[in-house]
């Protein structure tokens, strides 16, 4: 399946790239190829990129999932009142070359949407968390609350979020996405035991970044 906000770009690089071809064929006009076999290779990278796999979501109830594709960056220790003060930050770095879908990490109900306008440094660097453009989300599940981030990086200059304040939402649920390389965070509660370290390559909506304690 193909991304719906990446299709007007994957259809304009297509019919761009066949009005070029003529248009070289008309003028037997080699430079003119040229480009529209760069446009082409530009589509089928974009059809690359704004691809959108099944995933299989775990049934149990007090898993966290990763919200998107990437390489954990790491797993630090922080506060933070809305979570109940000690947890964990994970954070995940997404590559021009990942899945760039972002899922629901636990089914429960969106307590709060923030966009905070900012830069754009590379968003490998710790300091894209705080100072990069990004939208933060608050989720409340049963007692617990955690808080999501989607981070933009050099080249994502757009961050799609779909979600409403209220709205109830399920693990796994896609709920927007962040165009090229990007980062994506995790604020956990204490509660979660972290079963991800620093280095795993993880899946939006597959991968266990955590479990509930009971």
């Amino acid at each position: 399946m193909i991304a719906s906000s990446g299709l007007k770009f994957i259809f304009s690089g297509a019919i761009l790239t066949v009005i070029l071809a003529l248009w070289a064929a008309g003028r037997d006009s080699l430079i003119v190829l040229i480009f529209a076999a760069a446009v082409a290779v530009l589509t089928l990278f974009l059809l690359f990129f704004y691809r959108n796999p099944a995933r299989l979501i775990p049934a149990e109830n007090d898993l966290i999932l990763s919200i998107a594709d990437g390489r954990v960056l790491s797993v630090e220790d922080i506060q933070n009142d809305y979570i109940g003060g000690g947890g964990k930050k994970v954070s995940i770095f997404l590559s021009v070359f990942d899945v760039h879908i972002n899922r629901i990490p636990i089914a429960g109900q969106i307590d709060y949407i923030r966009y905070n306008p900012g830069k754009f440094f590379a968003a490998f660097k710790d300091k894209a968390s705080a100072e990069n453009e990004q939208t933060e989300i608050g989720l409340a599940f049963g007692p617990n609350r955690l808080i999501f981030k989607q981070i933009a990086g050099i080249l994502a200059r757009r961050i799609i979020c779909n979600l409403k304040k209220d709205q109830s939402v399920k693990a796994g649920e896609i709920f927007g996405m962040i165009h090229f390389g990007s980062r994506a965070e995790l604020f956990l509660p204490g509660n979660v035991e972290v079963v991800i370290k620093n280095g795993d390559n993880v899946k939006g909506g597959e991968t266990i970044i955590g479990r509930l304690k009971h």
